[in-house]
């Protein structure tokens, strides 16, 4: 991350979105790139002053799973672009969208060549932690792993090790079961085109084969490794209460994207964090007939937003379920910020606007058409704007 500003910064004349709730006509002062004052009354003593003219002051977004950074790299299969340049390209698209920090979700999967492949997440991987330094948006790395691809272990210990890894998943896209009850649907998503019987039948069959199950050996060794580092570990799609009885039992605290609201109540019970698709809440639905996010919010799972395969969603979900009143702004506001940083332990020192904590802050003009990123900052520095 690129030095905080130095100096002082008032922000005034602004509806800021707190924890538990939203004060209007407010200010909050920054000093050397940390919230030192959040107050109704007027705050002095700065070298510079904005007025945001009655507009929202958010916290910095902060999103655990996006893998939007693949599309970047190869927005068009065969068609790859150098690591740094869509890297630094997509760094510029986050802080346009409100997000101050960002776990780039890299997958390790024998179910795709491109980037997907072991060896190119790994460069992808090494190359986002090279440049994280340099780059606006606070930078992290997601390591998504496909339990059948044991070959993944020699590849990930060494940057566990190394530091290169903050955030791991594992995840099992065997056909009919998880995120593909329906065996047609995967083949549509990796091929990108409807499969004819025989191709689904060889394919579903193929991949049966290769499946193994949550407690192999391999599996546990790498989430136990996570564990002993203070690395956080999610499970992905869950969709079933047994499956939750498994994580629960490696240690893992964190469910993406479950499948049903079964698995939702079961995670809540266990304490687990419930990560939901910011896509689903703003279209209002799931891509593949699965959980429909606003009724999980509605039924008092508001735990966990993240942008899944769309940035731009994140600050639109937000204001989805204000505008929709499924939640009040400052819950919304959480799901996308306090609550994600809480599910992976840095919410010490951002996630909320609170004096103390890292100024990433996000300016916000809700009377547009839809809401519209006017100023992003991160550590008091900005790193966006458009007004």
């Amino acid at each position: 991350m690129l030095s905080p500003r130095s100096g002082s910064m008032v922000i005034e004349n602004a509806s800021i979105v707190t924890p538990e709730k939203v004060l209007e006509h407010a200010s909050l002062k920054v000093t050397d790139g940390t919230i030192v004052a959040v107050s109704r009354d007027r705050l002095n003593g700065c070298d510079l002053r904005i007025d945001a003219e009655g507009m929202y002051v958010l916290p910095g977004l902060i999103d655990l799973h996006s893998d939007a950074i693949e599309k970047e790299i190869e927005p068009r299969t065969g068609a790859l672009f150098p690591l740094n340049m869509a890297i630094r390209e997509m760094d510029k698209k986050l802080a346009a969208c409100g997000i101050t920090t960002i776990y780039h979700s890299v997958a390790y999967t024998q179910w795709h060549d491109g980037v997907r492949n072991n060896g190119f997440a790994s460069d992808i991987v090494r190359e986002v932690n090279r440049l994280a330094p340099e780059l606006g948006v606070r930078t992290k790395v997601h390591a998504r792993f496909e339990i059948s691809n044991a070959k993944i272990v020699p590849f990930l210990e060494p940057m566990l090790r190394e530091g290169q890894i903050h955030l791991l998943s594992i995840m099992d896209h065997t056909p009919g079961q998880g995120q593909y009850k329906n065996p047609r649907d995967v083949l549509k998503f990796i091929k990108g085109r409807d499969a004819t019987d025989e191709e689904l039948t060889e394919y579903i069959s193929r991949k049966q084969k290769e499946s193994v199950p949550l407690r192999t050996d391999y599996v546990r060794q790498l989430v136990e490794a996570c564990r002993s580092r203070g690395i956080p570990v999610a499970s992905h799609d869950d969709d079933t209460v047994e499956k939750l009885d498994i994580v629960e039992e490696m240690g893992i605290t964190i469910t993406e994207f479950p499948i049903n609201m079964e698995t939702v109540e079961s995670a809540h019970k266990r304490n687990m964090h419930i990560l939901l698709g910011a896509p689903n809440v703003v279209r209002g639905s799931s891509t593949g007939n699965n959980l429909n996010a606003r009724e999980a919010i509605r039924a008092g799972y508001d735990e966990v937003l993240c942008s899944d395969y769309s940035p731009m969603s994140m600050v639109h979900a937000v204001f989805t379920l204000e505008r929709t009143g499924i939640l009040p702004l400052y819950k919304a506001v959480n799901m996308a910020s306090l609550n994600p940083a809480k599910a992976v332990g840095i919410s010490g020192y951002t996630g909320s606007i609170e004096p103390g904590k890292s100024a990433d802050l996000v300016i916000i003009d809700p009377d547009a058409e839809i809401p519209k990123v006017m100023k992003t900052f991160v550590e008091g520095k900005e790193v966006f704007s458009t007004w």
